[in-house]
């Protein structure tokens, strides 16, 4: 297995990241304070460049490749915000991008995809394997950037880490614990390098969709596990089949569990955010909040940091997640 990334790869990904992203800020909303019974920090990578965390990751891996190779052009696989990080990283560096989207992707990140320069080759999720649909790009030489389970991938996600902590001293607090969204586990993997090098004693949780919660479970067995196949959930940005080889191997170190949550508390997480932190999250960028009311973790008079992963919801489906809500 590749090795690991560092606290010290997570800071040069953050000098290579300096200038081109935006340092999300942490904001907070009495009323969820008061409801929660503690002190609750978010961090907005709905407001980062493209609207997710992706973007940090992706442009860290292309920048860490050699000229020769990035000349080659680059190929990726993503249901939508990896799909927007890697293609507008390649645009920054005019190099060709082929991301391979699900058919069923949100029309809306598939259509920035598009803008950004990128040629998209749709594929059926459900039927599909993800590898063999790439395999012929990475055959004519172009470099495959994967969406969570790749050191520098990871390093670059692990920037929020240092931005949180960093923020949280600033305020004079030390939290208790920081919830994270979680796919294949690139996010809560790096975020967890950071934090824990800074606090030891901080817990890092884990969130996925019911029925995705592959982490969660894998973090019980204590080896990775799949997940059953015949589920759906509108978290469509955090869908994985696995979590990855790298990611694991940090987070059950790092991570003090997973969490799963129902698409109905997602959907009352996306009206609160929208009514206390007048922000638009997507489903998948919301599943930390939602985790806040699981009753799995200790909030009374604690200090807890949760990160927004993503804003990438188009307004159709975004209001009718209100609606229902």
């Amino acid at each position: 297995m590749t090795t690991p990334p560092g606290i010290a790869d997570i800071h040069a990904a953050a000098a290579r990241l300096a200038g081109l992203i935006v340092e999300t800020p942490l904001i907070e909303s009495q009323e969820l304070n008061k409801r929660f019974g503690g002190r609750i920090l978010f961090k907005p990578e709905t407001l980062q460049r493209t609207g997710s965390f992706k973007f940090r990751g992706a442009y860290n891996k292309l920048s860490s490749l050699r000229e020769e190779e990035r000349s080659r052009g680059v190929v990726a696989f993503s249901s939508g915000n990896h799909a927007q990080g890697v293609a507008a990283s390649a645009a920054m560096f005019g190099v060709k991008a082929v991301i391979a989207m699900p058919a069923d992707a949100p029309a809306m990140k598939i259509a920035n995809v598009r803008k950004m320069g990128a040629e998209v080759v749709p594929f059926d999720r459900f039927r599909d394997d993800r590898m063999t649909v790439v395999r012929p790009y990475i055959e004519r030489g172009m470099v495959l950037v994967p969406p969570f389970d790749d050191p520098a991938i990871i390093a670059g996600q692990g920037t929020i880490g240092l931005e949180l902590m960093r923020q949280a001293k600033a305020l004079g607090v030390s939290l208790d614990a920081v919830v994270i969204p979680c796919g294949g586990g690139g996010l809560t993997s790096g975020i967890s390098v950071a934090v824990k090098d800074a606090s030891p004693d901080t817990a890092v949780w884990a969130v996925e969709p019911e029925h995705f919660d592959d982490t969660r479970r894998s973090l019980i067995e204590g080896a990775r596990v799949s997940n059953e196949l015949g589920h759906a959930s509108i978290c469509d940005a955090i869908l994985t089949a696995e979590p990855g080889l790298i990611t694991f191997e940090i987070n059950r170190r790092n991570l003090a569990g997973g969490i799963a949550v129902s698409d109905k508390a997602t959907a009352q997480a996306m009206r609160d955010a929208m009514a206390y932190l007048k922000l638009v999250v997507e489903p998948g960028g919301c599943v930390a909040l939602a985790a806040l009311s699981s009753g799995e973790i200790e909030l009374s008079g604690k200090c807890v940091a949760v990160v927004l992963s993503g804003g990438n919801v188009d307004f159709g489906t975004y209001a009718e997640i209100m609606a229902a809500a």
